[in-house]
This record gives structure tokens, C-alpha cells and sequence, in this order.
């Protein structure tokens, strides 16, 4: 099986093969664009760029492509964040799942939605450098206790296993 993960970015791409290597599948992480906002500021938003990176590596000769993409959503609570992934088949079947939600602190919140791209708040919030490829807000936010990977690898069982499911049906 010849599948991408629309990044490269270290904490998708692990989320994925860690999925996929019981499996005897190969993942390639590829750049490819979200064509959606570097901030993503909805569900939609978010969904359409975690279709639209696997839909891209389809485009590029592999027989499935899985985009993942993080992002945030306004409610009357405030905001959170959101994840979704999709996987897209070479036949054009588009699978779709979410992944942990959880309330931002104001803090944070403010600067988000005053055009600072999520990453960069808890870069420096936490002075980390690259916090988006290792524990991701969610890690910082749940002490650890669900990083960035971890919740990208429940959306890829979702994936996955609706793939697998309707495959066999066939």
C-alpha cells in the first residue's frame, strides 16, 4: 500500500506510521498545502484542510493520502481547539474524523483571535521552539497527558478502520 501523510511535520507523520505499520503499509510524509487559512478558524475550515492536504497526495501518485489538520472554533464557552483528518482513496472516496476539543484558556485565546497563529501563542507561552511538531497545545493543556501525536493517532484509527471496514464490504 503506497499512503502519505499530507506533512512533514514530525508530529502527524508519527501519528500515522505508528497506525499504519502493524498494517505492513509504508507512509511517506509530503509537503502539501491546506489551502485553507494558517490558522484555521472553524470545523469546516479545519475539515476542508485535512481534505485538501490528502486529496494533494493522491494528486502525487499514492493510493491514499491522509491530511490532518489542527484548529480552532469559537463557541459560547470560548474557544477550542479542533483536529480533524481525512483520508482520500485514488478512487475519490473521502473519509473523515475528529479528534480531542478542548476550551482554550483566555489568554490565549485572545492573542488567536487577534491573528496569531496558534503555534506561534504557545511558542511563546511556553518558550518552546517548534511546540506544534512535539506536544502541541493539547499536551501542554492536559499536563501531558494527551500530546499532539497521541491525539492525531485516534483520528488515524478512525480513518483507518472506516477504510478497512469499507473495504471489506466490498
Amino acid at each position: 500500500m503506497k499512503i502519505a501523510v499530507g506533512s512533514k511535520n514530525p508530529a502527524k507523520v508519527q501519528a500515522v506510521h505508528t497506525i499504519v505499520e502493524s498494517l505492513g503499509w509504508k507512509v511517506d510524509g509530503i509537503d502539501v498545502p491546506s489551502n485553507v487559512s494558517e490558522q484555521p478558524f472553524s470545523v469546516v475550515e479545519t475539515r476542508q484542510g485535512a481534505k485538501n492536504r490528502a486529496r494533494a497526495c493522491v494528486e502525487k501518485g499514492y493510493e491514499v493520502g491522509i491530511g490532518l489538520e489542527g484548529g480552532v472554533e469559537e463557541s459560547p464557552e470560548g474557544l477550542f481547539l479542533c483536529n480533524w483528518g481525512a483520508l482520500v482513496t485514488e478512487t475519490g472516496q473521502v473519509y473523515y474524523a475528529s479528534g480531542a476539543g478542548i476550551l482554550l484558556p483566555e489568554r490565549i485565546s485572545k492573542e488567536v483571535r487577534d491573528g496569531i497563529e496558534l503555534g506561534d501563542v504557545m511558542a511563546s507561552f511556553t518558550d518552546q521552539t517548534d511546540i506544534r511538531k512535539k506536544d502541541g497545545a493539547v499536551g501542554i493543556f492536559t499536563a501531558g497527558y494527551v500530546t499532539r501525536s497521541e491525539m492525531f493517532s485516534h483520528i488515524v484509527k478512525l480513518l483507518i478502520g472506516q477504510y478497512q471496514y469499507t473495504s471489506h464490504k466490498e
